[in-house]
């Protein structure tokens, strides 16, 4: 298996990856729904969506590098 197939396999890169779409992916949704004018309002004020994305997002992302970081320490320590 390789590198990247370990890492993508793990149970905390799955979990970031997941925290990331939910917390961030409402927001995301309604600045792409914003732009390509289906709203009637051009400039939603999405507040709840945003501190949703605030919360989520480094926590995620930091969810993400953990499991890189362990998966590619786990092959460095094979190597010694």
């Amino acid at each position: 298996m390789s590198r990247l197939q370990r890492a993508f396999s793990g149970w905390l890169f799955r979990a970031g990856l997941l925290l990331f779409v939910f917390g961030s992916g409402p927001l995301l949704v309604i600045i792409a729904a914003s732009k390509i004018r289906l709203t009637s309002d051009p400039n939603p004020n999405p507040v709840a969506f945003g501190m949703l994305a605030m919360l989520t997002f480094w926590p995620s992302l930091a969810m993400v590098a953990i499991s890189l970081w362990k998966v590619a320490r786990s092959d460095n320590s094979d190597a010694v």
